[in-house]
């Protein structure tokens, strides 16, 4: 069953009752079939940025990954093409061409350009499906100005083309096929986003993670923008025959095995399938990724409540039964359980409720039982057939315990008496005016060089400056009473506003005195600046998480270059590539390049205050990079192989991606 989306818009209920302005029928606008989409896009796709942009293509390839949990598809290929269009192709069933009975046109016309139409809603077609709301690749349709369909069933081609959601020709056949299948090609409307470009990684970690999240399906990623010295365009094959086994072996690839095992589940119970894989390692940090229907539910929900119940009395029991809590002096929490954990929680479930603020937190109550036992039986069976293991995460747990008592005194050095007091605030920290944090910017900057650069050039009103004396600590490598030990991290904590829990177990940080929702890293552009940036991401990234999540954290991109040109009438401009800089000898200097000035900065202490506050600080001429996540498994990997211990993953990280980094950027 179709259902139209209406969107009603009114007057200015304030506006007299004047004869032009009266309240009637035609005022009420109604939007039919997409037109509502593409009156309200971020409604359906979260937004028009670049999450939005990226939104179309995964929407296409849930369609796909659904026909493959049906059994009908095994392989799956995405192609950025040149102009940047998207082309998604499977081998699953096709499409349905034939003519739809109530709707009067062909199925795949209905499922492109009706919301709510799809075999989503019809338990016979998908058991379990990711796009549950039949929504999807019509949003997709109305938001591309270009969509190409072909369906490759019954031994015959059908294609159908639309621009802006309508078909622009009736469905019809081109050919003959010998397989069955669906191609999708699409160009998103460049009116609706602000960003068109597609970004190669951003693509690839969703596939790496669908190819975990469904074993023994093949997805391939090409892009053809971007080619070898050979003409061979940029690809990548993802494939796991072990599913979230080799997940949680692909995240924790930076960090230093606790035990050599990947505890592995795959069950199903009370007609729901459970997959969950977890191990340990020496470090110090919670990493659970849960997931329904291949959707990553960032907010958790009953499956994840069932996990973490399950580890944490099974553990506790286990340890109790075998007299390994004797000596310990102190009262577990829930939390000494998962230190170090690294776990991936998956479930399918026919009709899954969402609820939270972005719609991925599980509401299903019956999920909680089922993934609790099947958790508490398959961890049971692993502590009790590998006794030595077991007391190696008992002591590790223990270890947590006695760390987590002794960051407890450590905690108070970053308790603010009063958010505004000069007692609570860093000495080198030079506060702003304005009390109003919507506004309040905060700027981490490099040495004390630059930071007296900046105290100068700032905007005193709402700029605050805290300089930091070199690399701070390396917060990956490092329990929570060391990490509350040291004086820069104390600095952070104090010129923020933020407090660390004053209940003994808690490790969360309280955000809600918080001073600014603009906090900037500030580097000098050379490895040292981009190391000491990345360490400070580390240390949001895992002790400020919400600074994250909430599009609070930036990094200033200060130029590289300033050019001039020689002469009289001297013409002056920042570059921050080379690329600005061949610009302006061809623009400015008549292409000689003889004509040209260059200076190098190689640091920000090189500039006067007032280079500084014009060219990285002035919001009418910065130009900031938000820090946001769009993939946490992704993220926690990245930053233990950057971070962590083992030097192997990181020279093959860094080996890898030099190929295809813009080093300058």
């Amino acid at each position: 069953m179709a259902i139209e989306e209406t969107i009603y818009e009114t007057a200015d209920q304030q506006t007299p009752q004047s004869e032009e302005k009266k309240y009637q029928a035609d005022n009420i606008q109604v939007l039919e079939g997409l037109e509502a989409v593409r009156k309200r896009p971020s409604m359906y796709i979260g937004d028009t940025g670049v999450r939005g942009l990226h939104h179309l293509v995964y929407e296409v390839v849930d369609n796909s990954i659904d026909e493959a949990l049906a059994g009908y598809a095994n392989k799956i290929k995405v192609t950025i093409q040149e102009d940047n269009s998207i082309r998604v192709e499977d081998n699953g069933r096709g499409i349905p061409v034939d003519m739809h009975e109530k709707m009067h046109k062909p199925a795949l016309e209905v499922v492109l350009t009706v919301l709510h139409a799809g075999g989503k809603f019809d338990k016979g077609s998908y058991k379990v499906s990711g796009g549950l709301h039949g929504v999807g690749v019509s949003c997709v349709n109305a938001l591309s100005d270009y969509l190409r369909a072909e369906i490759h069933r019954d031994g015959k081609i059908h294609m159908q083309e639309y621009a802006f959601g309508k078909p622009t020709c009736a469905l019809k056949v081109i050919g003959e096929t010998d397989h069955t299948g669906t191609t999708v090609i699409f160009h998103p409307d460049a009116t609706i986003f602000s960003e068109t470009i597609y970004d190669y990684d951003t693509l690839a970690n969703r596939l790496r993670d669908l190819a975990f999240l469904n074993a023994g399906i093949t997805l391939t990623l090409t892009d053809m923008r971007v080619r070898d010295e050979e003409g061979n365009p940029r690809s990548e094959i993802f494939h796991s025959d072990e599913g979230l086994k080799e997940f949680v072996k692909y995240i924790d690839e930076g960090k230093e095995p606790l035990i050599e095992h990947i505890i592995h589940l795959n069950t199903e119970k009370n007609g729901v399938p459970v997959e969950v894989a977890m191990t340990y390692n020496t470090g110090f940090n919670e990493n659970i990724y849960s997931y329904v229907n291949n959707i990553n539910t960032i907010e958790g929900g009953t499956h994840l409540t069932g996990f973490r119940r399950g580890l944490t009395t099974t553990l506790k029991k286990y340890a109790e039964d075998n007299k390994l809590l004797e000596k310990l002096k102190i009262e577990l929490s829930k939390e000494d359980f998962r230190d170090g954990l690294t776990a991936v929680v998956s479930v399918k479930v026919a009709e899954p409720q969402f609820e939270g603020q972005t719609k991925t937190k599980l509401g299903n109550n019956e999920v909680m039982g089922v993934v609790q036992t099947a958790v508490s039986e398959a961890l049971r069976n692993y502590l009790e057939e590998h006794p030595k293991q077991a007391r190696v995460i008992v002591d590790k747990v223990v270890l947590a315990a006695q760390a987590r008592h002794a960051a407890q005194s450590a905690r108070l050095r970053v308790q603010n008496k009063s958010p505004f007091s000069g007692a609570g605030l860093p000495g080198k920290l030079a506060p702003c005016k304005s009390r109003d944090a919507v506004e309040c910017e905060l700027f981490l900057v490099e040495g004390d060089s630059a930071g007296g650069s900046a105290k100068q050039g700032r905007n005193p009103h709402y700029q605050a400056i805290l300089p930091l004396r070199g690399k701070i600590l390396n917060v990956e490598k490092a329990q929570d009473n060391k990490v509350l030990a040291s004086d820069e991290i104390v600095n952070i904590y104090k010129a923020l506003g933020v407090t660390i829990g004053t209940e003994e177990d808690s490790k969360e940080p309280n955000m809600t005195k918080l001073r600014y929702h603009k906090i900037v890293i500030m580097t000098d552009a050379d490895v040292d600046g981009a190391h000491i940036a990345t360490l400070l991401m580390t240390f949001f990234y895992r002790r400020m998480r919400p600074i994250i999540d909430n599009g609070y954290l930036y990094i200033a991109t200060p130029p590289l270059y300033k050019c001039t040109t020689k002469g009289k009438n001297k013409i002056e401009e920042y570059a921050w590539t080379d690329q600005q800089v061949q610009r302006f000898v061809d623009d400015r200097c008549g292409g000689d390049r003889n004509k040209l000035v260059l200076q190098r900065y190689k640091g920000l202490g090189e500039m006067n205050p007032e280079q500084l506050w014009e060219t990285t600080m002035d919001p009418e001429n910065r130009m900031l990079k938000q820090v946001t996540l769009t993939n946490a498994a992704e993220a926690d990997r990245t930053f233990s192989v950057l971070m962590g211990e083992e030097v192997a993953p990181r020279k093959e990280f860094i080996e890898t991606h030099a190929t295809y980094a813009n080093i300058d950027a």
